[in-house]
C-alpha cells in the first residue's frame, strides 16, 4: 500500500514523518508499590493509593479518604501515570494521573515520564494504545517491566504533545460536567420523588388525604415463562422479558424494541402483555433489588412475555394509573413491606402474595397523572444529558484514533499550532 506523503510506516503504524518512535522504557522512570506492612500510617502526610482506588472514572487520582504515611521516603513524583498491574482489559486500561507524591501498594505500577515525554501525553496514548495487549495471558493477566521498557511509542515533539493532550483534556472536562450535571439531576429527582410520592409535597390543585388501599384487591397477575437465555433467539414473533433485563433497566418504564426472542412453541401458553403492565423480578441478589420493577410501553403491536423470575401484574387503572406504576417501587411503603417480606440468604425473592398483601396510601388518579408527568420530565431530561454525554465520549474516542496517530495535526510539522 502507498504511504500517504508527509507519512512513515514504522512497528507502531503509520505516523507522521518528523513523529520518532521510542521504545517506552528509556522515556519513563518505573515503580511498583511497596507492602503496607512496611510503613507506618499517620492523619498526615504522603498518601498511600490502593488499586481499589482506581475505580473511579476521574483522570487525576486525589488523596481523598486516603490513609497518610507519616514516615517520608521514596515516594512516587506527581505528574506520574498510575495503573493496575493485573487484571483484565477493563482493569489495566484504569490509567490515572497523580497530582502529589504518593506510595502504592504492591498491585499498582506507576509511570514518570521524562526527557521531553509530557505526562498527560502519555496518558491518553497509553489508553490509547491498551495496556491490556501487552499483558501475560496467565489465568491473571498482568503488566511487568518486561512489557514496558520494550514497548514502541509514537513520539511527537513536545510541543505537539501538549496539544493534544489539551485538545483532549477539553473533551474530558466537558465530559466530567456532564457526569457532574447527571449526577446532580439525579439527586434532585431523589429529592422529588422523596416529596411526591409521600404527599410530604402536594403539586398545585391537588388536596385531601390520601386514601388507603389494598393492592390485591385490584390487581391480576399473568402467566410468565421459565424460559432461561440459552433458549432464547434474536429473531422471531414473541418478545421475551427476563428477570435480568430489569435489574439491568436503569429507568422506571422499558420499551421492548431490543428484548430477545422466545420461540413461539415456547410461547404459546404464555400471557401477552401491554402497555402498563407493572412487571417485577422476583430474585435479588441484595436487599435494595427487592421491589425493582419496570412499567411497559410502546409495545403497540408487539407480542411480549414476562419469563424467568418474573412477576407480570395488570393493576386496574382505576387504582394506578399508566405512568405511575413504575414509580411504585420507590414508595416507602412499598418498598419497606416487600423487603420485610423477602426471604432468602444469598437471594432475596419476592412472591405474588406480597406483593398482593400491600396496603399503602395512594393520591388520587389525577394527582397520580400529575406526579408521573413531573417526573418523567426529571427522566427525560436525565436520559437526554446522559445520550449527550455517550456521544461526547464516541467523539473523543474518534479524536484519540485521529490526534494519537497523527492522521490530523493540530500543530504542522515543525512549526506552531496551526
Amino acid at each position: 500500500m502507498e504511504v500517504r506523503p508527509g507519512y512513515k510506516r514504522t512497528e507502531v503504524g503509520l505516523i507522521p514523518a518528523d513523529w520518532a518512535v521510542a521504545l517506552l522504557g528509556g522515556y519513563v522512570r518505573i515503580t511498583s508499590g511497596a507492602s503496607p506492612s512496611l510503613f507506618r500510617f499517620s492523619s498526615s502526610g504522603i498518601p498511600y493509593f490502593k488499586v481499589e482506588q482506581l475505580s473511579s472514572a476521574e483522570k487525576y487520582l486525589d488523596a481523598t479518604d486516603t490513609p497518610y504515611l507519616f514516615e517520608r521516603g521514596d515516594s512516587v513524583p506527581e505528574q506520574s501515570v498510575i495503573f493496575a498491574k493485573r487484571g483484565g482489559a477493563i482493569a489495566l486500561n484504569k490509567l490515572r494521573i497523580l497530582r502529589r507524591a504518593s506510595f502504592m501498594d504492591t498491585n499498582l505500577m506507576a509511570l514518570t515520564p521524562h526527557d521531553g515525554l509530557e505526562c498527560e501525553y502519555l496518558y491518553y496514548a497509553l489508553g490509547y494504545i491498551g495496556l491490556w495487549r501487552f499483558a501475560d495471558t496467565t489465568s491473571v493477566p498482568q503488566i511487568n517491566n518486561k512489557h514496558v521498557k520494550p514497548l514502541p511509542f509514537p513520539l511527537p515533539t513536545a510541543l505537539e504533545q501538549r496539544t493534544i493532550a489539551g485538545a483532549l483534556s477539553d473533551v474530558d472536562e466537558l465530559l466530567a460536567s456532564l457526569d457532574r450535571l447527571i449526577a446532580k439531576k439525579r439527586d434532585l429527582k431523589q429529592a422529588a420523588m422523596q416529596q411526591l410520592l409521600t404527599g410530604q409535597t402536594r403539586l398545585p390543585g391537588f388536596r385531601g388525604e390520601w386514601e388507603v388501599k389494598r393492592l390485591g384487591d385490584y390487581v391480576t397477575f399473568l402467566r410468565n415463562g421459565v424460559n432461561s437465555r440459552a433458549e432464547l433467539l434474536p429473531e422471531g414473533r414473541v418478545r421475551y422479558l427476563h428477570y435480568g433485563d430489569i435489574h439491568a433497566c436503569t429507568d422506571s418504564y422499558l420499551s421492548p424494541e431490543a428484548l430477545p426472542r422466545l420461540p413461539d412453541t415456547k410461547a404459546a401458553r404464555l400471557d401477552r402483555l401491554r402497555d402498563g403492565d407493572l412487571i417485577f423480578a422476583d430474585a435479588s441478589e441484595d436487599i435494595a433489588g427487592v421491589c425493582k420493577s419496570v412499567e411497559l410501553r410502546d409495545i403497540r403491536d408487539s407480542e411480549l412475555v414476562a419469563g424467568l423470575h418474573t412477576i407480570a401484574a395488570r393493576f386496574d387503572k382505576k387504582l394506578l394509573t399508566d405512568g405511575f406504576k413504575g414509580f411504585l417501587q420507590f414508595c416507602p411503603p412499598f418498598a419497606t413491606h416487600l423487603r420485610r417480606l423477602a426471604a432468602g440468604t444469598k437471594v432475596y425473592a419476592t412472591n405474588r402474595a406480597h406483593i398482593a398483601s400491600v396496603e399503602m396510601h395512594l393520591p388520587s388518579v389525577p394527582e397520580q397523572t400529575a406526579i408521573a408527568t413531573v417526573l418523567s420530565d426529571m427522566d427525560a431530561e436525565v436520559s437526554a444529558l446522559a445520550a449527550r454525554r455517550d456521544k461526547t465520549r464516541n467523539l473523543k474516542l474518534a479524536m484519540m484514533q485521529e490526534l494519537l496517530t497523527g492522521k490530523t495535526r493540530l500543530v504542522p510539522a515543525g512549526g506552531a499550532h496551526v
